[in-house]
């Protein structure tokens, strides 16, 4: 097998599965300096990656058993791996612990949209956030993807958290990006804003019966 083959699965397999330019690009993502081996993975990813917060109760389960030597560094280091499983937890840990000063590095992330899947999650720290930066950053997401018919990636997501920032801040900034969001989402299939906003609500109040169960 050639480097490029090599490259290009490693790629796959992180979460790389559209190769993409955007305004974007020289937008730097943070990188965690430091290895990530197998031991770390199967404590702070394999439980939490596929149980998502939908299983509210086996995350919790699993987040009790490790909440003592969680911290904001090991956070970092998450979010600073070149994976969507160990960005997603890394977004989730964020969220429940509130960490804001990471804002900037799941910002970057989302806007630079580079694996698959944990956009999700930044959408939903920084809905928890809820921080005048954190709104500029889905505003400028979907001001650029929205644009972007032929990218299927967290469009959906983003507006649901506008949406619910909108409400916890008597704004009205998701219906501003209707219109395009509508020209979008002309040629999708089951990509109603109504559910996406519906199914994003109820995410959050998964994540705060966590955070009120730790």
């Amino acid at each position: 097998m050639d480097e490029k083959t090599k490259r290009a699965i490693e790629l796959h397999t992180a979460g790389a599965t559209v190769q993409h330019q955007s305004p974007f690009d020289e937008l730097v993502s943070y990188k965690s300096e430091k290895k990530i081996d197998k031991l770390f993975i199967e404590k702070w990813v394999l439980p939490f990656y596929m149980v998502t917060l939908h299983n509210t109760r086996q995350f919790i389960s699993g987040f009790k058993k490790v909440k003592g030597d969680l911290n904001i560094e090991i956070t970092k280091q998450l979010l600073g791996d070149f994976n969507w499983r160990t960005r997603i937890v890394g977004a989730y840990f964020s969220a429940i612990e509130n960490y804001v000063e990471l804002e900037d590095i799941m910002g970057v992330h989302l806007l630079k949209s580079e694996v698959c899947y944990a956009g999700e999650g930044y959408c939903l720290a920084l809905a928890t956030f809820n921080t005048k930066n954190g709104v500029e950053y889905i505003k400028k997401y979907l001001a650029h993807y929205l644009t972007q018919k032929h990218l299927y990636f967290d469009q959906r997501t983003a507006m649901a958290a506008l949406d619910w920032m909108d409400k916890k801040n008597g704004t009205n900034e998701m219906e501003k990006f209707l219109p395009l969001y509508q020209e979008w989402v002309s040629d999708k299939y089951s990509q109603d804003i109504n559910l996406a906003i519906a199914q994003f609500q109820k995410q959050m109040e998964q994540l705060k019966d966590i955070k009120g169960s730790i």
